[in-house]
């Protein structure tokens, strides 16, 4: 029905203008359990249409939240009349973005509703499952969040389609006492892309990874501070994924670039060790699919991959239509927006840095005396590429074998900088895709990376 509601309102599109109608959906699950107790239980669909028109280099913007034939006609009038007032007063006129080749984008997977109970059962099974292998814990939670984007999209001069974006994961925090009395937690979170059958029709294909958690857990209960300073790590997968979204993805997203990031003067230039290459990868990777594949993008751009780092030298940008053609280069289907009030932005998708040819082992055991970090809770970085990630799993090394666990530390420094420190990849990747970029409005993103041995700042107590 939402197929046909665009392609019945096509001929609304005016002539010379650029157009985008997008009818967009957006569902979101959520149950937690808190040591066996139903503390939240929600479900909820948002869902609306929007057009975008172009017109002399501008752009006017319109949304609704209503799906039918005549919300359609309401936000393209609205949009045209935007569009054609802001050129009326526009200082400079700037050529529209090229036309891009026609072709129509099938539908990728549909998107399965499973029905509450069923979500609430399995985690419930999963809660008593650890609660009784695992009675020596504190605290448990065990929360499921699904989020799934339905779009559809019609251009006026690039592709159009029925694209879905469904995933879903549940949440494994547990949490016990160190040996000071005070608590340590620690979370893994299951699923991926896909709906919830994809991921939890069988559960207990889950449990190796629960007792790796607790084993962490444990293990940092009889933690030690990291000594602070200027130390040689083996940086784990998902630690190289944080530092290739937050500090070297945002700096080379083209609007960001325009804004002054640090990737501007650097183009063609060498930003990292010639170990090091970084790539923004659509749909697919190594034959398969990417954690969140993206084949359209909201502009109507069939998604490709945008490699930004190769061998160490920067190589280009994430771009929409507009500042592809102001740099002279194809767009890639980086433009996505999170839900139908919202404007399409340049948005990173499954951002990784390559894998190399050493093994994990070859890493650890290269190193004297640092540090195996291995997960982060979160970080923050800016345009200049400085960061600080929270290190919540680490391990000291001692003349080339892991030691003691490391209590909560952090690691900071410059990207480019600590980039050009790599000297050592592993041969395997690890990827993220459970989490949010939130660039002025959320998106779901897949970050991912080998393991890296590099130096870098690491905090103390």
């Amino acid at each position: 029905m939402l197929n046909d509601t665009i392609q019945a309102n096509r001929d609304l599109f005016a002539d010379g203008m650029q157009t985008i109608l997008r009818v967009h959906e957006n569902r979101s699950r959520q149950v937690v359990i808190l040591k066996g107790n139903l503390t939240a239980n929600a479900r909820s669909e948002t869902r609306g249409t929007s057009a975008r028109v172009g017109k002399d280099g501008v752009y006017g913007f319109a949304s609704i939240g209503e799906v039918s034939d005549d919300a359609a006609r309401k936000v393209l009038k609205a949009a045209q009349d935007n569009a054609l007032l802001l050129a009326r007063h526009a200082k400079e006129k700037p050529a529209m973005p090229a036309a891009l080749p026609q072709e129509v984008i099938p539908l990728n997977r549909a998107i399965v509703d499973t029905p509450q109970k069923e979500i609430i059962e399995t985690c419930k099974a999963l809660d008593e499952y650890i609660e009784k292998t695992y009675p020596d814990l504190v605290s448990r939670t065990v929360i499921y969040k699904e989020d799934s984007q339905d779009r559809i999209v019609a251009a006026s001069d690039a592709c159009s389609g029925h694209v879905t974006n469904p995933r879903c994961y549940i949440y494994i925090f547990m949490s016990a006492e160190a040996k000071d009395g005070t608590p340590v937690e620690m979370f893994k979170a299951l699923g991926g892309a896909g709906s919830f059958a994809d991921h939890f029709s069988d559960i207990t294909k889950y449990y190796p990874e629960l007792e790796t958690l607790y084993k962490k857990v444990k293990d940092k209960t009889e933690g030690v501070h990291a000594e602070a300073g200027y130390k040689q790590v083996v940086l784990g997968g998902m630690m190289g994924g944080m530092l290739a979204h937050e500090a070297v993805g945002h700096t080379v997203e083209a609007d960001l670039v325009l804004g002054g990031s640090v990737a501007g003067p650097n183009l063609n230039k060498r930003v990292a060790s010639e170990l090091v290459t970084l790539t923004d990868f659509a749909h697919t990777y190594e034959g398969g699919p990417a954690p969140l594949p993206v084949y359209l993008d909201d502009e109507g751009v069939k998604a490709e991959d945008a490699v930004l780092i190769k061998d160490g030298i920067l190589t280009g940008y994430m771009n929409n239509r507009e500042t592809a053609q102001r740099f002279g280069v194809s767009p890639a289907g980086n433009a996505r927006a999170w839900m139908f009030s919202d404007e399409p932005i340049i948005r990173m998708r499954n951002t990784c840095i390559l894998p190399g040819k050493n093994t994990l082992e070859e890493l650890i055991a290269s190193v004297d005396d640092g540090y195996y970090l291995i997960d982060s809770g979160n970080g923050q970085a800016d345009l200049t590429g400085e960061f600080m990630f929270g290190v919540t799993c680490g391990y000291e090394i001692k003349h080339g074998k892991l030691g003691r666990a490391l209590l909560d530390t952090t690691v900071s420094g410059v990207a480019f900088d600590m980039l050009k420190t790599v000297d050592m990849v592993s041969d395997t990747v690890e990827w993220s895709s459970s989490g949010f970029c939130g660039k002025k409005q959320m998106i779901p993103v897949g970050m991912g990376g080998p393991c890296m041995r590099c130096m870098i700042m690491i905090g103390g107590r």
